[in-house]
């Protein structure tokens, strides 16, 4: 299961980042760094990681001309890094898997923000609803040749059948039981995403914000080994 679990490294500086490293020691294996820490000094921080045999997921969501796409992913390759994401759009996506062949990269096409329900996904233009738009996208980094994907733990189940059993199914909006959801729609508890199919969990604040980090983490593993 440490395999399974990502503490997601949501803090504004390294100082934070190295102390939540630091207090969860050998319970943790893999770690997510986004935007936030990635320009406080976070991508240095990721090689550091990664080279003391930590994994690592580079959530970048990267979306740009396929060219661009292609060089940002060829240099994050040789970074070390694990798992990276991209904006499911069809053109981004093919750039990114023809640039990441062979090197053991595993690109995860983001569907739909999981902040965002279908009220939101009207708001920004799209006639789909969220669950009908994520399995569009499935489909479509499915084709592309695509590691895995980011969806909602709420749409793992449906998801896998799109996917098929080769892709990772990577679910953010992961909260225990009588946790606060903070800005997240579409969530589920650790036990109930294992259970749905989810290949990993993504959590930061539950475990990044606790008072006892490692013994969070630890009863998250524990919940996600029960199911």
């Amino acid at each position: 299961m440490r395999d399974r679990l990502i503490v997601g490294l949501d803090v504004p500086t390294l100082t934070e980042a190295d102390r939540v490293v630091a207090a969860l020691g050998d319970t943790v294996s893999f770690y997510k760094i986004g935007h936030q820490l990635a320009f406080a000094g976070g991508l240095g921080f990721a090689r550091e990681l990664a080279g003391s045999g930590k994994k690592i997921f580079l959530d970048m969501k990267l979306l740009d001309i396929d060219n661009t796409v292609a060089k940002g992913v060829e240099n994050i390759a040789r970074m070390g890094m694990t798992m990276l994401t991209i904006h499911a759009y069809p053109k981004a996506m093919r750039a990114a898997v023809q640039a990441a062949e062979g090197s053991g990269l595993t690109l995860l096409g983001v569907t739909v923000l999981t902040s965002m329900d279908d009220a939101d996904l009207n708001e920004a233009g799209y006639a789909l609803t969220a669950r009908e738009l994520v399995k569009k996208r499935v489909a479509q980094a499915r084709e592309a040749g695509m590691g895995g994907i980011v969806c909602a733990p709420t749409e793992v189940n449906e998801m896998r059948d799109v996917a098929g059993p080769g892709m990772a199914l990577v679910t953010p909006g992961i909260r225990p039981a009588g946790s606060d959801h903070g800005d997240q729609k579409r969530v589920m508890t650790p036990g109930d995403a294992i259970r749905a199919g989810g290949s990993h969990l993504v959590v930061a604040r539950p475990i990044v914000a606790a008072q006892d980090p490692k013994a969070a983490a630890q009863s998250i593993l524990d919940e996600m080994a029960a199911a």
